[in-house]
């Protein structure tokens, strides 16, 4: 059973009570489960709800991870417990009541004992609720979820943990098992690995590979060449933050199986699908940076080198950076030129990193003063950027469709820019993290659609975009 994460709820015990599971098993970390309360050395009362003029808390001590409940203001009878969710609040084990206890003859409020938020033996990134009800009535209030600031003592390393809530542990992938938005999600992990230096979450690396190599075509390869970019790229920054060559190896084999869908169809470029329907920008932007990526790091190679250039130069022919120095979707295969199709907001970004890397790969200056044209567009544009924040075109309220990853692609590209080019868009990148950390953001510190608010709801897709956005802030 699921309830809303958001503003307190008020339902019925009967309703909460259907399909009841067994409870869940104790957690222990530094302690146990069941801790006294009173043993605390730190709290915080980040959420409350009320009920009848009852007052229901969460307490968090954040020095020892662990959390429990109270109810005030009321009377003998009144009942008090905490939900925990190792899935981001969007299931828990129905019936476990952790601590459930009365307010005893006497006494105006009661309290739980403590309890873990995470579950650190098996990797379960947690959060808690405390709901509660009148003795001599049946409605019952939860407050939101929260958790510790462990793994969470600021915003991108928040923003991380909410995002690793919604890892699954049984596939590898995130919440929906998404295939090529998986990619995009693990990417800015890693990355916010190497930018926060906290190293939690590194096994997620481990385990999206062994769980899902053999997935699809293997090695991460399938019929969307675009999607075996992704996962390509994401390799790649494994590979950096590991030194496991394994992840290398699949880099290669994925640049090698895009490579295969070249031909002299429009005068070259890779193909967005096996069946060969389209040629456009996003396959081929991801194809020239995974395999300037890859020459970069193959001692003595010239094979990814070169195919790099062609790819960059067949791009530039076909006219797909337009006059207004803006992407568009791809090439018209009657004309081989721009089709004029929409101007994504990734289309901008995966390009840029593109070029940031072949000049990594080339030294060749006029990359970095091609990837400024477009990255001054995407930032100025009133279409892109109305009021300096990032919006994708037709950006959907609800965190749905994998289009909400765009945003994360769009952003992470402007970072290695920013970072290429001394700042030049670091007052771009702090106003959308301000805008969105203040407008766009439950009490988990995950994050919707819309950056510049308001805030309708999140999925994995909607969390890695703005993890990569808080990732490339200054």
């Amino acid at each position: 059973m699921k309830l809303s994460a958001g503003a307190a709820a008020l339902v019925t015990a009967a309703t909460l009570f259907t399909s009841v599971q067994a409870a869940s098993a104790a957690v222990c970390n530094r302690y146990c489960d069941g801790r006294d309360a009173g043993l605390a050395t730190a709290d915080r009362t980040p959420v409350t709800g009320s009920i009848y003029g009852r007052v229901v808390k969460v307490h968090v001590n954040d020095v020892d991870a662990m959390a429990w409940a109270s109810i005030e203001n009321g009377q003998a009878g009144d009942e008090v417990w905490l939900d925990r969710s190792f899935d981001g609040g969007r299931s828990w084990a129905d019936g476990s009541k952790l601590g459930d206890t009365t307010v005893p003859s006497g006494s105006g409020g009661w309290r739980t004992g403590q309890f873990n938020v995470d579950d650190w033996g098996s990797n379960g990134v947690g959060a808690l609720r405390a709901c509660g009800k009148a003795g001599d009535r049946p409605e019952i209030t939860c407050t939101a979820w929260t958790r510790s600031n462990w793994n969470a003592w600021d915003r991108r390393t928040a923003a991380a943990t909410a995002l690793m809530m919604r890892f699954d542990r049984g596939t590898g992938l995130f919440d929906t098992n998404g295939w090529w938005t998986g990619a995009n999600a693990l990417t800015a992990i890693i990355d916010n690995i190497r930018r926060s230096g906290m190293n939690s979450y590194r096994y997620a690396v481990a385990s999206t590979y062994d769980k899902q190599v053999t997935a699809r075509s293997g090695q991460f390869r399938n019929e969307y060449l675009d999607d075996t970019g992704w996962w390509g790229l994401a390799w790649v920054a494994a590979y950096d933050l590991t030194g496991d060559s394994r992840y290398l190896n699949t880099a290669r084999a994925d640049a090698d199986w895009m490579y295969s869908y070249w031909d002299t169809t429009c005068g070259g470029g890779v193909w967005w699908n096996t069946a060969r329907t389209a040629k456009n920008a996003i396959p081929n932007s991801l194809f020239i940076q995974l395999n300037a990526a890859l020459s970069r790091r193959i001692a003595g190679d010239t094979v990814y080198r070169q195919r790099a250039l062609a790819d960059w130069s067949w791009f530039q022919g076909t006219g797909m950076l337009n006059g207004s120095n803006l992407v568009n979707d791809g090439v018209n295969l009657s004309t081989c030129k721009n089709n004029g199709d929409v101007t994504w907001t990734y289309n901008q970004g995966v390009l840029i990193n593109a070029l940031v890397e072949l000049n990594r790969l080339t030294g060749d200056g006029g990359l970095i003063t091609t990837a400024r044209r477009i990255g001054d567009a995407m930032t100025t544009s009133g279409y892109l950027s109305p009021g300096g924040i990032l919006r994708e075109p037709n950006e959907p309220d609800a965190c749905s469709g994998d289009g909400v990853s765009f945003k994360g692609a769009a952003i992470r590209g402007l970072g290695v820019l920013n970072s290429a080019t001394g700042g030049a868009y670091s007052a771009y990148l702090q106003r959308n993290a301000d805008s969105a950390y203040a407008n766009d953001r439950d009490t988990l510190d995950a994050y919707g659609s819309h950056w510049a608010g308001v805030f309708r709801g999140t999925n994995h897709s909607c969390q890695h975009s703005a993890l990569d956005l808080l990732n490339a802030a200054p």
